[in-house]
């Protein structure tokens, strides 16, 4: 594979900055469009004849940017176009415009924050991160948020506000809790970091997380339930669905790390559970591994849709059993 020309850097610009710059050209000229996937860091090592490290940072700085997003399984897609740079305010009279932060407030600082952690991880996100894509000095966010933590508690209220509940809730507790689960599970799609913030230990006092406590609670309200098992219900629920979410995050920070898709990371791994396969010593595994289709595919939406049926299904003799026997109580009184 010949090696890709890059847009002409400035003289010092390390390797990192040149093919940034050529890839974000692509895709300002529409040559890369919004869900095309961008090379793999193995392709961008051997078209720029660069190493694995410097071609993982070329993403890196893609995401933090907000172009482009690594989705599991997939790969880094397009996800937006660069902005053209704005032009100076011209004010009427001759005025001065607003110095960077005079006009700031706290929503666009959070949605700044959920932009940034959404494009590149938790892991990624800062204060100073947060200031440079508001163009604002880093210390004018604290006039508007406390902390960091501060600024994550209001981050996960919002992304929690930004899916509904049905204002009129279907017949029978089934349904509503499969609502509830499916809901939540499309907000952790759309927000892979947020998995990890949420407790069931340490429950976050946040109005819009309570939203969906109260459905869950309200679902199973009226079937003869003592308090505290409608709380288990509730958590055992929220647990299934968080702990599937949290791969998610896990998945596109591994991917950063390594420098390989999960596609990529398999293959380079087949030789090796191939050799545990034949040792003999996991005939069980042996025999799955060999009936598995090649083009097997773990897909986290499906496995969730796969447990979530078994989990109610688990719950309902508990649940309508319940109903069952207040109801012959109250006829036999």
């Amino acid at each position: 594979m010949t090696r890709q020309p890059a847009t002409p850097a400035k003289p010092g610009d390390p390797p990192s900055a040149r093919i940034v710059a050529e890839l974000r050209r692509r895709i300002a000229s529409g040559e890369l469009r919004v869900g095309d996937r961008l090379p793999s860091t193995r392709q961008i090592a051997r078209q720029w004849q660069v190493a694995i490290a410097t071609a993982t940072k070329v993403l890196t700085l893609l995401r933090h940017e907000g172009l482009v997003r690594a989705l599991p399984g997939v790969g880094t897609v397009v996800v937006r176009t660069p902005r053209p740079a704005a032009r100076p305010e011209r004010r009427p009279g001759g005025r001065r415009p607003s110095a960077p932060g005079e006009d700031l407030h706290r929503d666009p600082i959070v949605q700044a924050a959920i932009e940034l952690a959404d494009a590149e991880g938790l892991a990624a996100l800062s204060m100073r991160g947060v200031a440079g894509k508001l163009g604002v000095a880093t210390m004018s966010l604290y006039r508007h948020v406390e902390s960091k933590d501060d600024l994550i508690s209001h981050m996960t209220d919002a992304v929690f506000g930004e899916a509904r509940l049905p204002d009129t809730p279907p017949a029978g507790w089934r349904a509503r809790l499969t609502v509830a689960a499916r809901l939540q599970w499309s907000i952790y799609r759309r927000h892979p970091w947020l998995a990890q913030l949420v407790s069931i230990t340490r429950p976050q006092p946040l109005r819009n997380l309570l939203v969906h406590g109260e459905w869950a609670l309200a679902a199973i309200d009226g079937l003869g339930l003592d308090a505290a098992t409608m709380l288990h219900v509730h958590v055992t629920l929220f647990s299934y669905v968080r702990g599937l979410a949290i791969n998610i995050e896990w998945e596109n920070e591994a991917e950063a790390a390594s420098g390989l898709t999960e596609e990529e990371w398999m293959d380079a791994h087949s030789p090796a559970l191939g050799e545990l396969a034949a040792s003999g010593a996991f005939p069980t595994f042996a025999k799955v591994l060999a009936d598995l289709s090649d083009n097997y595919d773990l897909d986290l939406d499906l496995l969730f849709e796969f447990g979530l049926e078994p989990l109610l299904d688990g719950l309902a003799p508990l649940l309508d059993g319940t109903r069952a026997r207040a109801a012959a109580t109250q006829q036999s009184s």
